[in-house]
């Protein structure tokens, strides 16, 4: 007979994960087949991936990787799925009025290790995974593997079946007791668990708050039709940001006001965050130098800088080059001609995209009622 998950397995993998500093962790069945698959691909279909190819990754059979766990790993029979609660500090919020000459990090990035210094949470999570991986062959022999974000997985819908939460109008994984502001991590085994659903219950109900604040209308509204909540990545400040290369829409670029790496949003105005708590969690440090960093002081940063600031942080993955391009919209958007200076030294530059998201900032900062006084003005002070 093999060996499968039992209520006492479960809460002893529970406890280990626990120990790990993961806020919350469940089981979910990898069944050959799922309603989610055929959402997903629906979704790939419909283009909202945007320019995020490994999402479409398929088999020589064509079907899509992310389809069932199966496809890629044969052998896989269930998923463990552990949240970490990334709330390290009590902080602002980037709906909260700032400078404008400032710009916004998303809140998953701020985090350091022990020492304040840059760390990437793929790094964190994978670290914790597998300490809870040594710890459950020590109490079942299986076929494991661990993956945070790399794995051809689904990992909101296994969350959502593992009782970890439900999936939000806002498309992230919402705890009733701990809110959105979660990161997931995975660990597939082979151990059998029975197709069993622990559905959190749905507590959006008739609230429309994370799709009415989004800038660039990428959430989708369900209809009678399409039920599910989705969101269109490919209008996604977060994906414009961090995932897209080379030259952001010119429709998308005043929406995106000052977010210069991801964006919060749609969690800062869901409700079940209001009370979100702050967690203590070993090795994790808040960065407070990254809570509404200085524009001025992103665009300075040079190549050596940037790695000091940023190596081994998941704003390494944006690079340099993609930083500054979201640099200089939040600086046409922020209303500030202090950086014409800059702007028009960056359209004179090398790098095309960045030359050319320069040149829109300089137009949007010269078209404003009130620039050829203020600039006048300066040009005044200057000459003194």
């Amino acid at each position: 007979m093999p060996i499968h998950w039992s209520p006492e397995l479960i809460e002893q993998v529970r406890t280990l994960a626990f120990a790990e500093g993961f806020a919350s962790a469940g089981i979910a069945a990898a069944p050959p087949q799922s309603e989610a698959a055929t959402r997903f691909s629906a979704w790939i279909d419909a283009g909202h991936a945007g320019d995020m190819d490994y999402l479409k990754r398929r088999n020589e059979a064509g079907d899509l990787l992310r389809s069932s766990a199966r496809v890629a790993i044969p052998w896989a029979r269930s998923v463990i799925v552990c949240a970490l609660n990334y709330t390290l500090a009590p902080a602002p919020l980037s709906i909260d009025p700032a400078d404008p000459a400032s710009g916004w990090i998303a809140k998953y990035a701020w985090t350091g290790d022990s020492e304040g210094r840059p760390l990437d949470y793929h790094d964190d999570l994978l670290r914790r995974l597998r300490a809870l991986e040594v710890g459950l062959k020590q109490l079942v022999e299986c076929e494991t593997r661990c993956y945070v974000d790399t794995g051809p997985l689904l990992e909101r819908d296994f969350a959502a079946r593992a009782g970890i939460g439900w999936i939000g109008k806002n498309t992230c994984i919402i705890n009733q007791g701990v809110g959105s502001w979660l990161l997931l991590g995975v660990i597939v085994t082979s151990l059998p668990m029975p197709l069993t659903v622990m559905l959190a219950p749905d507590r959006c109900g008739s609230c429309t708050r994370c799709i009415d604040a989004c800038p660039t209308d990428a959430l989708l509204a369900p209809t009678p039709e399409e039920p599910t909540r989705q969101m269109d990545a490919s209008r996604c400040i977060a994906y414009l940001t961090i995932e897209k290369k080379g030259v952001i829409p010119v429709e998308l670029r005043e929406p995106m006001g000052r977010q210069v790496f991801g964006c919060d949003i749609c969690q800062e105005v869901c409700p079940w965050n209001r009370r979100a708590p702050v967690a203590e969690i070993s090795g994790l440090a808040h960065r407070d130098e990254l809570v509404n960093p200085a524009l001025a002081w992103l665009a300075g940063l040079d190549g050596p800088a940037f790695k000091r600031e940023f190596a081994g942080s998941p704003l390494e993955r944006t690079r340099r080059k993609r930083l500054l391009r979201n640099v200089a919209i939040a600086m046409g958007n922020s209303g500030d001609l202090g950086f014409l200076p800059q702007l028009e030294t960056w359209t004179e530059g090398d790098d095309a995209v960045l030359a050319e998201s320069a040149d829109w900032a300089l137009e949007r900062l010269r078209s404003r009622p009130s620039a050829s006084i203020e600039a006048t003005a300066t040009t005044a002070i200057l000459e003194r």
